[in-house]
């Protein structure tokens, strides 16, 4: 909210064009000047996030500068005050901003510029769109969400699992202890991330007992393992993501919540990130039991879209702290769920994010990846 609306609207309760006394002319200088410049709770703390958001930005930039002379340097995760600083900055207003902005129609004129510097600053090809025409993307939002060459991502046959994105891997592995790894460190807890069990007429959940832990009822055959995988999307990368294997999409569940910055600086810094931040949980089953994909907002992207559903609505002015909301894509008339190919299209941000995988398969699964790589949507991520 900026300053200057309640700055004006203070002022024009003052005439201006009228005969006043010495002791009135006095008043008239001093009353509206101190009443102008009141600080209020609000602008401070959007002040103090703010510039607190922008001195993180600073640090992870000399993280990220460090690393590539290949220093690596130990985890220093954020206080409980530093985290609250961050979530005071109106982040969701600023991504609702940020999403009108971005369907504001451009002059035919301002197009190339504008989409040039976007290109030029965070490296995207454009050889790869289906549409190479600047002119063409009437709004920010069109070309972010711009479409591909059919033959710009093959999606790979020999692999049971590839990815559904473009971006780079945060990590991957096997879930151990109930604990996922967001990068190489820092964890958050299997059932915060997901939510609670979901009902077994929906999922085919091992059978809750004492002796379970919530990792464990994931897991439905004997033998399997649990496994994840954490893709981040940057704002230069294709922003669609697909389905990245053969599976059926029983049940979606929305978190609504903050949405902070998931780059690897921020995702290094703050435990349980995706936790914290807002995300659409999509849950079902595939040859080898359980399969999950996990759609995590960020600044700016506050607009998750999964194509099959309508009734998603993400990034609302209102909701309840802690809240989910669940949706069962099984029916009396559709008791297999959403049935989705792999390298099907799935849905789009707004700009970039975060993806996670977690599903479960037999212990001799494999990925082929090196944490830190850069990967295309349609390459391989493991296989048997």
């Amino acid at each position: 909210m900026s300053l200057f609306p309640c700055i004006i609207a203070e002022c024009a309760c003052y005439p201006v064009y009228q005969t006043y006394t010495k002791a009135d002319r006095k008043k008239f200088h001093t009353a509206p000047v101190g009443q102008a410049f009141r600080l209020r709770p609000f602008h401070v703390l959007v002040a103090t996030g703010g510039g607190y958001a922008g001195y993180r930005k600073y640090e992870d930039y000399k993280l990220e500068q460090l690393e590539k002379k290949g220093i690596e340097l130990p985890v220093k995760l954020a206080s409980e005050w530093e985290v609250a600083l961050y979530k005071s900055v109106p982040t969701r207003l600023l991504s609702r901003a940020w999403g009108r902005l971005n369907q504001v129609e451009l002059p035919t004129w301002l197009r190339k510029p504008v989409y040039s510097l976007y290109i030029w600053t965070f490296g995207v090809n454009m050889k790869e769109a289906a549409v190479e025409d600047l002119h063409h993307y009437r709004n920010l939002s069109e070309f972010f969400r711009r479409k591909l060459k059919p033959q710009a991502r093959p999606v790979c046959c020999l692999h049971s699992v590839i990815s559904p994105s473009d971006g780079k891997i945060l990590n991957f592995g096997q879930v151990k202890n109930c604990e996922v790894e967001q990068v190489k460190g820092v964890t958050y807890s299997l059932e915060s991330f997901l939510g609670p069990r979901i009902s077994t007429e929906d999922l085919h959940f091992r059978e809750a007992s004492p002796g379970n832990s919530f990792q464990q009822q994931l897991v439905t055959k004997e033998g399997n393992e649990l496994y994840h995988c954490v893709i981040y999307l940057a704002p230069g990368d294709y922003h669609c993501f697909h389905s990245p294997t053969d599976w059926k999409v029983s049940h979606r569940r929305h978190f609504p919540g903050s949405l902070m910055s998931v780059n690897p600086g921020v995702a290094r810094w703050i435990k349980e990130l995706f936790c914290h931040n807002e995300r659409v949980v999509l849950t079902g089953d595939w040859k080898h039991g359980f399969f999950s994909l996990t759609a995590v907002g960020a600044t700016n992207v506050g607009s998750i879209r999964i194509y099959f559903d309508q009734d998603l609505h993400t990034n609302s002015p209102f909701y309840s702290k802690g809240s989910y909301n669940d949706f069962s894509f099984v029916s009396n008339n559709n008791k297999e769920g959403i049935p989705m190919r792999k390298g099907e299209h799935l849905g789009e941000f707004n700009l970039g994010s975060t993806i996670v995988l977690i599903f479960e398969a037999p212990k001799d699964f494999k990925f082929h990846l090196k944490a830190g790589q850069k990967i295309r949507f349609g390459e391989a991520l493991g296989s048997l």
